[in-house]
């Protein structure tokens, strides 16, 4: 029973990396200019939205770790 876990809970991380590296952030290409000057792909000015989803992925993470850690030290006082 304790191997199935640990197995579900390894093909569970496998895949969530599996599938992180499938997710592209939506990067605004500009239209290269009319006149001849500079570099017309040059993007350095697109920015792409980054905080949003991590920061609360993260507090989750953190929320789960404390959670998990109350549980054992409980589990080890009986």
């Amino acid at each position: 029973m304790k191997k199935e876990v640990i197995i579900r809970k390894f093909l569970l991380v496998v895949i969530i990396m599996v599938l992180s590296t499938l997710v592209k952030a939506q990067v605004d290409i500009p239209e290269p200019p009319t006149d001849s000057g500079g570099d017309p792909w040059d993007v350095q000015d697109v920015y792409v939205p980054f905080d949003g989803g991590v920061s609360l992925l993260v507090a989750a993470g953190i929320g789960y770790g404390v959670k998990k850690a109350r549980e054992k030290r409980k589990a080890d006082k009986m």
